[in-house]
């Protein structure tokens, strides 16, 4: 089996019977259980106007979680770069490079991360949409870069730090952009699997090196949910399909306890929706994740696996995490 680096996905999401405090809380103890067993980063993504998740302010919550933890590189998946000014972008991630150096990762997404009134709400007067984002891609790398020196506009701090930038990918559109860029790779298996194969043959087919990246670079982020039975870890991805249901009929709750789904799973439609967007989901027990994920990782030639793991009992959360890592150790 190869093996590859092992990394973490969380929005910091508010269980049922909790708060957006307890999810942050739990977030932390999760990266640092992370940390403890070895994976190789931990990162959280923007979401606006949802109720339930607590990253909205990324970048505030990367620092939080880099200052209780040591060695796991903590980072964006992703900044939504429509929302924001470059500049703005490189002054934030520059300062918590200089807090945390060596640590920390600029994962970049060309939506919104919410609706677009909000999105509107957000930008307020600007008109930056998501055909700007190669322009700004460019624009924050050149804050980073020490050849800034001279003009007139210059991110402090950021300029001259070595902070690695990714390209977010749900479909083939930044599969070019990552490639032409010479940039890392990661894609969001994880909610929008249906591009994922044909997306990363692009982006290995197209890519130009570049002064970060010498050779193509790809991480598929997925849905994972370990038990110590595969009985078990069917029972508690059931908060998971029911997370995808609200979602799915915009009934969206705290994520909820295991056990009985709702009526509209029952829908034909909803239902094979769910089983679209879930295709990249692996649940079972550790020699079940073993077989099936090796396989994943064979046939994809993917460079390092990001697990999502949405289960509502923290204590099975991090256990989940731990029999993950042994099933590819």
């Amino acid at each position: 089996m190869k093996k590859i680096p092992l990394s973490v996905l969380d929005l910091a999401v508010v269980s049922a019977g909790g708060n957006t405090g307890t999810a942050i809380t739990g977030t932390v103890a999760t990266a640092q259980h992370a940390e403890s067993l070895g994976y190789n980063r931990f990162w959280m993504a923007e979401h606006h106007n949802m109720e339930h998740i607590a990253s909205s302010a990324t970048a505030v919550l990367i620092g939080h979680v880099a200052g209780k933890t040591t060695i796991i590189r903590v980072g964006s998946g992703g900044i939504m770069l429509p929302n924001h000014s470059p500049l703005q972008v490189a002054e934030q991630f520059g300062t918590l490079e200089t807090i945390y150096p060596g640590r920390i990762d600029l994962g970049l997404g060309r939506a919104p991360g919410t609706d677009q009134l909000t999105a509107l709400a957000l930008r307020r007067n600007h008109i930056e949409s998501s055909e700007d984002f190669p322009v700004d891609v460019k624009q924050l790398q050149t804050y980073f870069s020490k050849e800034n020196s001279g003009a007139k506009v210059r991110a402090f701090p950021g300029e001259g730090l070595n902070i690695p930038i990714w390209i977010l990918g749900s479909s083939t559109d930044s599969a070019y952009l990552a490639a032409e860029m010479g940039l890392p790779y990661a894609f969001a298996a994880h909610f929008a699997p249906a591009q994922f194969r044909v997306a990363i043959d692009i982006y290995r087919k197209n890519f130009r090196s570049s002064r970060q990246l010498a050779a193509p670079y790809v991480m598929a982020c997925v849905n994972v949910i370990a038990a110590d039975t595969d009985k078990e870890a069917a029972f508690l991805s059931t908060s998971l399909l029911n997370m995808f249901i609200g979602v799915i009929t915009n009934t969206r709750k705290p994520l909820m306890p295991p056990g009985d789904l709702p009526a509209a799973y029952d829908n034909p439609e909803v239902k094979a929706m769910i089983n679209n967007m879930l295709s990249c989901t692996f649940t079972g027990s550790k020699d079940t994740l073993r077989r099936e994920l090796s396989l994943f990782i064979e046939e994809t030639g993917i460079n390092e696996l990001m697990a999502a793991t949405y289960i509502y009992d923290h204590d099975a959360k991090l256990r989940s995490f731990s029999i993950l890592h042994e099933a590819l150790n």
